[in-house]
């Protein structure tokens, strides 16, 4: 695996992993993920001791907004691709002792088969994940801990009381016209908690440790 290059967004502990497809007159050929390159590269230091225990696929329509889902015991970082698509995924800061409390930052993903290089995005534990899907398309995430429906929660995609301050202007506008035209979202993200309930429940408190 050929790591180009680690970017980190406006709130640093979310990260963009860029990696090579070699190319040919046949097609292209990448590792997607090798775990000893993650180890060893100097710009992905925070994915030693990382263990992938689950790795999900999902393809969803143009207009469909997915979580923000975060979840405890176990706890679940995310790490995700886009196989073929256009994609914004988010992450939102829950940790109530945190700086960035309460802030949204995310990316957007452009893949296809001509592309040279191809990216994942890392969102650590503390944060609550989400996607916007701007065309039909095909996402692949490893995750840290296996699906606990008893301790997984969601705050809205459509809560008001979200900080949108450092989400780059171009990606939120992209949202704002997501939002516009009538997502396709089930039930239970859409009745999400707010930010503010989520601060006034105790379970908050399952995310303000400084080893998360």
């Amino acid at each position: 695996m050929k790591i180009l290059g680690v970017e980190e967004l406006a709130i640093p502990e979310v990260k963009v992993i860029t990696f090579q497809r070699f190319r040919d007159d046949r097609g292209y050929f990448t590792e997607t993920y090798r775990k000893s390159d993650f180890e060893t590269h100097p710009q992905t230091d925070f994915l030693q001791e990382i263990d992938f225990t689950q790795v999900n696929e999902s393809f969803s329509k143009k207009g469909v907004v997915r979580g923000l889902h975060f979840q405890w015991n176990p706890y679940m970082a995310k790490m995700l691709r886009v196989v073929y698509g256009n994609v914004i995924d988010v992450a939102l800061d829950i940790r109530p002792n945190s700086p960035t409390f309460g802030k949204i930052t995310g990316y957007e993903f452009v893949a296809d088969k001509e592309q040279e290089e191809s990216k994942w995005i890392w969102v650590p534990v503390g944060f609550a994940h989400g996607v916007y899907f701007l065309e039909d398309s095909l996402i692949e995430y490893f995750c840290t801990g296996q699906w606990a429906p008893e301790t997984e929660r969601g705050i809205s995609p459509l809560a008001n009381d979200i900080n949108w301050s450092v989400m780059n202007k171009e990606v939120k506008s992209k949202i704002e016209k997501v939002i516009r035209n009538s997502p396709i979202i089930n039930a239970k993200d859409a009745e999400g908690m707010s930010l503010s309930e989520w601060m006034a429940s105790d379970e908050s408190s399952n995310f303000t440790s400084s080893d998360l």
